[in-house]
């Protein structure tokens, strides 16, 4: 009898939590208590995932994979990854800390002896016939799949650093999104662990289309071929719809049988590979 209660007690309390619609609540540094932007949100192989606001705020929508026992985690550059259950978090207004990392990497100062500009990866917009989109028509809504990526691998085969990132963009109906822009390492295929300690937000105003730049100069980037292969993908943070409709945002692409695109669906979701080539390319100096 006791066994049958405790079953029914463990069934009841999963329903529970399949059925809730999603957990919130706010991310602030323990150092100043100031409110941490866009942290990455997210629960491994279940699909979901999201990022706070600019304001510390986020809401993290469950699905009927997600148990109580699961482990929620909160990712930012420059502090400590926290890890909570979801059991933990069942107050309409959490409030959750972070610390602030102590392994700061060392400052990297690189020489380079007469360095010449190269470009990796593919900067023409083809014939504007095929198009890679952020979203699509059985999305429902765009703010469901805040920390969705897309990106392109890149072979770094010399010493280099960073001077811009391009990519070109063939819809948008968005007066405003934010972007991060990320490097990983790639690792049996698949984006790996981050390569860049740095958080590089970037904004795309007003229906901007065609050719967008982002400088990366000011964030002193250097690739060296010891990498190996390496992906760079942009994550959707934040936007502003033009209108309630607005949902698409594509970026010019071409069918290739030797490069790879990279996606995923979700911040701590699984990662895709598919045979296409964005035009997404970064302009940098070299050895």
């Amino acid at each position: 009898m006791k066994y049958t209660a405790f079953l029914f007690s463990v069934i009841f309390t999963s329903t529970i939590f399949a059925q809730e619609s999603a957990i919130s609540g706010k991310l602030k540094n323990t150092q100043n208590n100031e409110d941490l932007d866009y942290v990455n949100i997210g629960i491994a192989n279940k699909n979901v995932g999201t990022v706070s606001n600019s304001k510390g705020i986020f809401k993290l929508k469950l699905n009927e994979k997600v148990n109580p026992n699961d482990t929620i985690v909160f990712s930012h550059i420059g502090f400590e990854t926290k890890k909570l259950l979801v059991n933990q978090l069942k107050s309409d207004h959490n409030v959750i800390e972070m610390i602030p990392s102590e392994n700061s990497l060392k400052e990297v100062v690189v020489s380079f002896k007469k360095p010449k500009p190269k470009q990796f990866g593919r900067s023409s917009k083809g014939l504007g016939l095929m198009h890679f989109n952020f979203f699509t028509a059985l999305d429902k809504t765009v703010d469901d799949y805040l920390s969705r990526e897309r990106g392109m691998e890149f072979q770094i085969k010399k010493d280099c650093k960073a001077e811009n990132f391009n990519f070109n963009i063939t819809s948008n109906e968005f007066k405003s999104v934010k972007f991060r822009l990320n490097f990983y390492k790639v690792e049996n295929g698949l984006p790996s662990k981050i390569l860049i300690e740095k958080d590089i937000i970037f904004e795309v105003k007003d229906n901007k289309l065609g050719l967008f730049t982002v400088d990366l100069k000011p964030y002193d980037i250097y690739l060296d071929k010891e990498m190996g292969d390496i992906a760079v993908t942009i994550q959707w943070i934040e936007s502003i719809k033009t209108n309630e409709k607005s949902k698409f945002f594509s970026i010019s692409t071409a069918a290739s049988v030797t490069e790879n695109s990279f996606y995923r669906e979700k911040n701590m979701a699984n990662w895709f590979k598919s045979g296409q080539s964005l035009t997404f390319y970064l302009n940098m100096m070299c050895q």
